[in-house]
């Protein structure tokens, strides 16, 4: 059993992600090895997670008081009602800070249970054991948690590092080809905003990642990270630097608002028609050349990562798209922020556009 680790130093917080096969079997050996210790733990687990993985899980925890709470994770119910939930059970079980809350599943998953430790007797020993792709590589790294409201995705939330991250490859072969391309997508951003040959790597490779082929899956899984824990080291709290990593996310957040968190578009989709906008934007205002546009472009064609823009909006959802990017969190103008790409692994932080720009911009998009 090969396990890859890294080590994320942060201000508040220094924890190990480690990435390998089965590693859940060794839960308990790698708790006591990174110094995780506790008596009593909630394990929140997303009901998509298979069984016997659970149970796995549980037998390596056998020695502890363990209480269980299957969550149907889906952003609708990401939401205060699942946070109260989750605090009746720490509360009436009379669990400590020294406790621990585990939680088994996707970026959803993680983001409600890694909150309700945050704020319960003002922090609970936190493990995250992300089970998608898409949340071993993005959600799990950085320490940011939350719950959407009416008014928009992730308004309500927390920067709270976990003790330790586990990402099991061996969960990733439970998930559907689109759960696995969701996860790419966050893969792709992250060769965008910080590393050209890793771009080409993933370019060259991208079928044998798809198809969780190892060692490439390893590779990706692993770079991928490496990137985020750099980014999320040099500025923990979103102050200036980390925003890089919200490249196509305020058209992704704002797409899947728009459609109300609609299963016909997934966080991972949405990031990428979020990507193919922030490129097309970045042309319109020449700060990338036509030969990286076309090749990143090029790759998500021939790739089949999504279907055209127009299959989910039409020129009617403008305004309401355009609404929901004005409430983006990372405003703090009458303006839009947006991340543009200079070149491949070089992006551009912090430049904001008045609305009507971006409303011309969108009803060409969902119009042409």
């Amino acid at each position: 059993m090969k396990i890859t680790k890294l080590k994320v130093n942060t201000k508040s917080q220094k924890y190990p992600i480690l990435i390998g096969s089965k590693l859940i079997s060794k839960f308990h050996k790698i708790c006591d090895i990174n110094l995780i210790k506790f008596k009593k733990c909630l394990i929140i687990i997303d009901s998509n997670v298979p069984k016997k993985l659970v149970l796995d899980l549980k037998k390596n925890l056998k020695n502890k008081e363990t209480f269980l709470l299957f969550f149907k994770a889906s952003e609708k119910n990401k939401n205060q009602k699942s946070i109260d939930n989750i605090l009746k059970i720490l509360l009436s079980k009379n669990f400590s800070r020294q406790d621990c809350l585990i939680t088994v599943g996707g970026g959803i998953t993680g983001d409600v249970g890694g909150f309700a430790a945050s704020i319960f007797k003002r922090g609970l020993q936190f493990v995250n054991i992300p089970t998608t792709l898409l949340s071993q590589v993005d959600s799990s790294v950085g320490g940011k948690t939350g719950i959407n409201s009416s008014y928009g995705k992730n308004l309500i939330g927390n920067f709270y590092q976990p003790k330790l991250v586990i990402c099991d490859i061996s969960f990733l072969k439970s998930l559907s080809k689109r759960e696995i391309i969701c996860g790419y997508a966050e893969i792709l951003k992250h060769s965008l905003i910080a590393d050209e040959k890793f771009f080409n790597y993933l370019y060259k490779n991208v079928s044998n990642i798809l198809k969780l082929k190892s060692p490439f899956i390893n590779k990706a899984i692993y770079t991928s990270c490496k990137i985020k824990k750099k980014v999320v080291e040099k500025d923990e709290k979103e102050k200036s630097y980390r925003k890089i990593l919200n490249f196509g996310h305020t058209f992704a957040h704002a797409f899947e608002a728009s459609l109300n968190y609609s299963k016909k578009l997934n966080h991972g989709e949405a990031v990428i028609l979020g990507i193919i906008s922030a490129l097309k934007f970045s042309l319109q205002e020449r700060t990338i050349n036509f030969k990286d546009y076309q090749k990143i472009i090029n790759h998500i064609d021939s790739s089949r990562l999504t279907k055209k823009i127009k299959k989910y909006f039409s020129e009617k959802h403008t305004k309401k798209i355009l609404s929901f990017m004005i409430k983006d969190k990372k405003n703090n103008t009458n303006k839009i922020n947006l991340i543009l790409l200079k070149k491949i692994g070089l992006p551009i932080i912090d430049k904001a556009y008045y609305k009507n720009k971006l409303q011309i911009f969108l009803k060409k998009e969902l119009v042409d």
